[in-house]
């Protein structure tokens, strides 16, 4: 997976930040648990985090700094989101095509 630097350094922040990490753990369950489907669930997690990225540009230092050199325009954090759905929720079983079992 690979991730852009606004990705980068939102993942790497919330990894070394337990409040945090607990934080979108949560949230990110609680989204992908209450989406209709994955696709929409990945969606709305981008938006979450640009969000959280916008609002962190303006106080953490990491993030400052980021926004200092690079600026502050929106970003595709897709490719994050999608990452932290794996590693932070049970997989979901895939659709069988009809009159086949649930492919796992």
């Amino acid at each position: 997976m690979s991730l852009n630097r606004s990705e980068q350094i939102l993942y790497d922040y919330v990894q070394q930040h337990r409040e945090e990490r607990q934080y979108w753990t949560n949230k990110v369950r609680v989204i992908v648990s209450g989406s209709p489907d994955l696709p929409s669930a990945v969606a709305r997690i981008d938006a979450e985090l640009w969000r959280y990225y916008e609002e962190r540009s303006a106080v953490a230092p990491v993030f400052v700094a980021a926004a200092q050199a690079f600026g502050v325009r929106r970003v595709s954090m897709k490719n994050l989101a999608e990452h932290v759905v794996r590693l932070w929720t049970e997989p979901r079983p895939r659709k069988a095509p009809p009159g086949h079992p649930a492919i796992p």
